[in-house]
C-alpha cells in the first residue's frame, strides 16, 4: 500500500490592520475615512469629552476631537489610520513631527486595556480553528496551516479566508494574512496586499515575488545593516541573493553572513513556537554624527527621552513589564559600552525606564563622544504576572526625578 505524499509546509503570518486605530474607530465611527492618530495620555479635552458623552461615543462631533498639530510634548505615535499613513505619518515617530506633515489628524489617547481586550478576542477566533500559533505581540500572530483542513487548498489561500471572517465576524475588526513555506517570507507577504488582503507565496514564486524587493523587507535587516548593504551596491534581495555566502561572511561576519544569504534564497526552518516568551525589549539609535554628553546635551536629552518612550510603547503595545533596563553607547572607535540596572518592581512606564536607565548611563564613559544609544529592558513578564508579582511584594516605585542627560 503506497504512503501518501507528505504535505507541503504552509506558515501563515496573520498582522491586524492598523490595530490601535481601528480598535477605536469601532468606538468612534464618525472618524472612519479620516486621519487619526493614537498616542499619549488623555488631555483635558479628552476627559471632558468622556464625562460629557459618557459611553455615546459615536454621538461626538468630529470637530470636538483634539487636533494633532495643536500637540506640544515630547510623545511619540502609536499607530494611525491609512488616511494618516498617507501624509508620511507612521508608528514610533514623535509627534511633533508627525504635527508637521499632518497636522488636521485627529489624536486619540491610547488605550492598551481596550486593545488587549480585542488581542485576546481575535487570537481566541484563530486557536478555535488552527491551534498551532505563535504570539508575537497584541496585533499579529504566526499559524501554521501545514496540517488545518484548507490549510492546502490554493496555497492556504482557502484557511487564511476562513479565518478572516471568522475574525471579522467576532471583532468587525480587519486582519491581512501572508502564507509562506516559512515565517521568513510569510512575514513579507502578510505586506504585499494590505489591508484585509490574503498573499500566498509558493517555492517557485522567490524570483518573481521576493527577489524585486528591498533588502530592509527581510526582518532582521535594521537601518545600519541597510545602509550598509547599499555601500556595497546591494538594494534588492535578488542582489543580495546573486552575492557569494562566504563573501557576505567576510563582509557581515560569519553567523550575520550566513543569514543573509539563507534569508536571500528564503530558506528559514523556524518552528511555529505556542509558547515563546520575549527575553527583553530595546530601541536603539545611530547618530548622523557622533554627539558628546557635554556638548550636545539638549538633542541628547530628546532622544534619551524618545528611546525610553519607543520602549516603553512597545512593552505596553505587546503586554509585558520588565525590571531589568540597560542602556547601550557605540563610541567612534566601534567599542561598545553597557551597563543594566534591576529596580525592585515589574514596570512598562516610560519615566520609570528614562530614570533607571539615567542611572545607568552614570557608569559609563561620558567625557567621549559616542555614535549610537540604545536603551533596553530585560527580565521581563506578561503583565498579570509583573502586576501580582508587584502586589504580593508590596515594591514602591521607584524616584522618578529626571536625570540624565
Amino acid at each position: 500500500m503506497s504512503q501518501p505524499a507528505p504535505l507541503t509546509r504552509r506558515i501563515a503570518h496573520l498582522d491586524m490592520d492598523a490595530f490601535f486605530a481601528s480598535v477605536e474607530l469601532l468606538r468612534y465611527p464618525q472618524l472612519k475615512g479620516l486621519p487619526v492618530v493614537i498616542g499619549g495620555s488623555p488631555s483635558r479635552n479628552d476627559l471632558a469629552l468622556r464625562e460629557q458623552y459618557g459611553e455615546r461615543h459615536a454621538d461626538i462631533p468630529v470637530d470636538a476631537f483634539d487636533r494633532l498639530g495643536s500637540y506640544t510634548g515630547r510623545g511619540v505615535i502609536t499607530t494611525a489610520t491609512y488616511p494618516a499613513r498617507a501624509y508620511g505619518v507612521g508608528s514610533a515617530m514623535g509627534m511633533m513631527k508627525a504635527a508637521r506633515l499632518c497636522p488636521q489628524a485627529i489624536l486619540l489617547p491610547v488605550n492598551f486595556e481596550r486593545y488587549r481586550h480585542y488581542s485576546r478576542m481575535f487570537k481566541s477566533v484563530i486557536t478555535r480553528i488552527a491551534p498551532v500559533m505563535e504570539n508575537r505581540g497584541v496585533d499579529e500572530v504566526y499559524i501554521d496551516f501545514t496540517e488545518v483542513p484548507g490549510g492546502q487548498e490554493d496555497g492556504g489561500r482557502v484557511l487564511a479566508q476562513r479565518i478572516q471572517q471568522a475574525i471579522f465576524e467576532t471583532t468587525q475588526l480587519t486582519c491581512s494574512v501572508g502564507v509562506a513555506p516559512n515565517k521568513l517570507l510569510a512575514k513579507m507577504a502578510s505586506e504585499f496586499n494590505k489591508p484585509n488582503g490574503v498573499s500566498i507565496v509558493q517555492p517557485d514564486d522567490l524570483e518573481s515575488l521576493i527577489w524585486p524587493l528591498s533588502c530592509r523587507k527581510i526582518n532582521g535587516i535594521g537601518p545600519k545593516s541597510g545602509a550598509k548593504l547599499e555601500r556595497l551596491d546591494i538594494r534588492t534581495i535578488g542582489e543580495l541573493a546573486a552575492r557569494d555566502r562566504f563573501w557576505l561572511m567576510e563582509q557581515f561576519g560569519k553567523s550575520y553572513g550566513s543569514w543573509l544569504h539563507d534569508a536571500a534564497w528564503g530558506r528559514d526552518d523556524r518552528p511555529v513556537e505556542t509558547h515563546s516568551e520575549p527575553v527583553s525589549m530595546s530601541r536603539e539609535t545611530t547618530f548622523e554624527r557622533d554627539l558628546h554628553a557635554v556638548h550636545d546635551k539638549a538633542e541628547l536629552g530628546q532622544i534619551f527621552t524618545a528611546l525610553c518612550q519607543q520602549v516603553a510603547a512597545d512593552l505596553q503595545r505587546k503586554g509585558y513589564m520588565g525590571r531589568t533596563i540597560g542602556i547601550k553607547l557605540r563610541y567612534p572607535d566601534f567599542r561598545i559600552a553597557t551597563r543594566d540596572h534591576s529596580i525592585r518592581h515589574y514596570t512598562a512606564d516610560a519615566r520609570e525606564i528614562r530614570h533607571a536607565a539615567g542611572q545607568c548611563l552614570k557608569r559609563v564613559d561620558l567625557t567621549r563622544p559616542f555614535r549610537l544609544l540604545g536603551v533596553r529592558v530585560g527580565n521581563l513578564l506578561p503583565n498579570d504576572e509583573a502586576l501580582h508579582h508587584n502586589e504580593t511584594q508590596g515594591q514602591s516605585r521607584e524616584d522618578t526625578t529626571l536625570p540624565l542627560f
